[in-house]
């Protein structure tokens, strides 16, 4: 059995519960790996019948058991039926859009050491944080690119260099040339996302990697990440803070990538329940090669990532389903009108790599390279709108 342990930190401990707080984590060992995927395996056409006919009523709200069905083998037959639900559901809550943003990495050194990731702290190559006047010829250079409104600020996880008085910053640096600001860094305490609120930060996205409490400490063997608990409480700290919209993801290949997709499921309900005025977002990456030479565990397929969106967009009408340019171009434009709501486009994965042509490290490699101009164009020809503005600074 591969179910979590039953012997792990207690938060009523004070010299622990000021450390990682309480949140989820708590939570999760509630649910056992190894009958998480028996939902799946376990499905049958007729179990497949009964929770499509549900979701065919909008009213009617899937639970992540549900959900887990939509994903087994026994729903592949009826993939298209999905497909057609998942069109119906995004157009009647997001209309014919595609909401554009733009990754901008202004840090490549981080002191984890995930075997999977190209910015290993054994890895050997230049690091580099950005000072903030490079992070400004950075946002200068992307609005020369396109019209985006929407940035994504990416870094390392090193937070010494690159902590919450850097990033504070790094924010108010981008504020005059961006309405909406998301950040992608290391978790951290629920005061500090919101000193950064303050700041102009609107959303939050943090990858949990995988659910699967064994293994996460194989894939994450030293730094801050190693601990599962504290990036796992981290999307409570997100929501205690007030954080408007905070994006889950896990990487889909470092365990069986069903288990991780309906443990995810169950950590949206719960964070929908309990931190109702935020929105959320989520993404599905699949493994793409690193510095590191790391392989999957398992593979995602195209038709099997695809069941998925569909899956999880009948599980849930509201939430944004975000694809990056880990995808490549026909798969994005396929996909862009069946229940995908937001794309990046015109992303480096360096820090810098909009102002200055750089020989660092990429974290990922893209396999999207299309120019924004030419990604707009082909939602467009999609009969699709691209949406570069959909938040003002206004509203903060």
């Amino acid at each position: 059995m591969n179910a979590q342990p039953a012997t792990r930190r207690k938060f009523s401990d004070p010299d622990t519960e000021h450390i990682f707080g309480r949140g989820y984590a708590d939570i999760i060992d509630r649910y056992d790996w190894d009958e998480t995927l028996a939902l799946v395996d376990n499905a049958t056409p007729a179990d497949v019948a009964r929770v499509i006919a549900k979701a065919t009523r909008s009213d009617n709200v899937l639970t992540p058991e549900d959900f887990a069905v939509l994903i087994s083998e026994a729903a592949a037959p009826r993939i298209e039926q999905m497909a057609a639900l998942s069109r119906r559901f995004t157009s009647e809550r997001f209309g014919k859009t595609i909401s554009m943003y733009i990754p901008m990495y202004v840090g490549n050194a981080c002191t984890n050491k995930c075997v999977y990731c190209g910015f290993n702290h054994d890895n050997d190559f230049k690091r580099v944080i950005l000072s903030l006047e490079q992070v400004e010829e950075e946002c200068k250079a992307i609005r020369k690119l396109a019209p985006f409104e929407n940035l994504l600020i990416v870094a390392g996880e090193y937070p010494s260099l690159c902590g919450v008085d850097y990033l504070e910053k790094v924010l108010h640096t981008c504020r005059p040339y961006f309405h909406n600001l998301t950040l992608e860094v290391q978790p951290m305490r629920s005061a500090d996302y919101e000193r950064l609120t303050h700041a102009g930060l609107n959303g939050v996205v943090c990858f949990q990697e995988t659910y699967h409490r064994e293994s996460y400490k194989k894939y994450h063997p030293h730094g801050m990440k190693s601990h599962f608990d504290w990036r796992l409480n981290g999307y409570d700290r997100m929501g205690e803070a007030g954080v408007h919209k905070i994006g889950l993801g896990a990487l889909l290949g470092l365990e069986d990538w069903r288990g991780d997709v309906v443990m995810m499921a169950r950590h949206l309900r719960y964070l929908q329940k309990k931190y109702w005025k935020s929105r959320f977002s989520v993404n599905f990456p699949r493994m793409r090669p690193s510095e590191s030479g790391f392989q999957p565990k398992t593979v995602i397929s195209d038709r099997q990532l695809a069941q998925l969106t569909f899956a999880f967009r009948l599980f849930d009408h509201d939430c944004d389903i975000s694809y990056s340019t880990r995808e490549s171009s026909s798969y994005r434009d396929n996909m862009a009108t069946l229940g995908v709501t937001s794309m990046s486009a015109g992303s480096r994965t360096e820090p810098g790599g909009y102002s200055h042509a750089h020989e660092q490290l990429e974290q990922f490699e893209i396999c999207d390279a299309r120019t924004p101009l030419e990604v707009e164009q082909a939602i467009t020809r999609l009969g699709y709108q691209p949406v570069y503005k959909d938040w003002d600074a206004i509203f903060d």
